[in-house]
């Protein structure tokens, strides 16, 4: 393919370099470029797009993949509309819940692509994962005020991960990576943290939703169970939840102050939405509850 501009696209917390390119006939496509040593990785994210878009998911459709002089690239359509983290708040309540409908429906389907045969069993891989974040946890000098209870909760229910099936995740779900279309329609974008794990884990970033609105949260979760959630889901997420809100403290340590504040108020929020880990259902679901 030869394009005749290319913008830089400069948000998001990618790697990847990311340009709005224009072809010869004016359609926009998204480049995207990364280091040729990620060469497997993209080659088998470019793949697993694939199989997704085969699926219908309304999402930027892999066009083209190769090397070039700058490293490996990637073309996708260009969706046509503005982030749906930025306008999702300024909708009814109606419509809030209803985009989260939709968003928990995709996910459904992009979670009936199973995992590769020979992966390594959930719970010991996940089990590692978490006593990785305990340590580097207790090994940073900043802590939340009250961070002991996401590991006792970690620690009171490792169980819930046992034969815990797995299938392809999209890796980062969360209204930051979905677009609102000209015509109105729901897009996913952003596969590059792509995985391969319990499909139930996939909502550990619904932290961003439930704080953009809290009613296209909890819409997601109706999705995506269709209105039917069993407890055992709500027992897993504050699993998963707790995990993940335990890193996002060291892990913002690099990046300034300014993002550690964020994530130290975001670690209180979580808190305060389970009742210092001691609900399972989360303050912010507007549902019917669990089965």
């Amino acid at each position: 393919m030869e394009f005749v501009s290319k913008e830089p696209i400069r948000k998001g917390w990618s790697d990847d370099q990311k340009y709005r390119v224009m072809d010869q006939e004016g359609t926009p496509y998204l480049l995207r470029v990364s280091d040729i040593r990620k060469y497997d990785r993209k080659k088998s994210e470019f793949s697993m797009m694939k199989q997704a878009a085969a699926l219908g998911i309304p999402m930027s459709r892999p066009v083209g993949f190769g090397t070039f002089d700058e490293g490996v690239y990637s073309v996708q359509t260009w969706i046509d509309g503005v982030n749906a983290e930025e306008v999702l708040p300024a909708f009814s309540d109606t419509e809030q819940y209803a985009y989260g409908l939709e968003a928990g429906r995709i996910l459904r389907r992009i979670h009936a692509i199973p995992a590769p045969a020979g992966q390594e069993d959930w719970e010991s891989r996940f089990n590692r994962k978490m006593d990785g974040k305990i340590q580097k946890y207790r090994e940073c000098p900043i802590k939340y005020e009250n961070g002991q209870a996401f590991i006792d909760y970690i620690n009171e229910n490792r169980h819930l991960l046992k034969a815990r099936p797995q299938t392809f995740q999209h890796g980062d779900y969360h209204v930051g990576n979905m677009m609102l279309g000209r015509d109105g329609k729901l897009w996913i974008i952003d596969f590059d943290r792509y995985d391969f794990g319990d499909p139930w884990e996939e909502f550990n970033r619904i932290v961003w939703c439930a704080q953009k609105s809290p009613l296209f949260a909890s819409g997601m979760v109706d999705g995506y169970f269709d209105g039917d959630v069993p407890l055992e889901f709500w027992k897993l997420l504050a699993l998963y939840m707790s995990s993940n809100t335990l890193s996002s403290v060291y892990w913002a340590v690099p990046f300034g102050q300014k993002q550690v504040d964020v994530m130290l108020r975001q670690g209180e929020e979580v808190l305060s939405w389970y009742g210092n880990m001691q609900k399972v259902v989360p303050a912010w679901y507007a549902g019917s509850g669990a089965r």
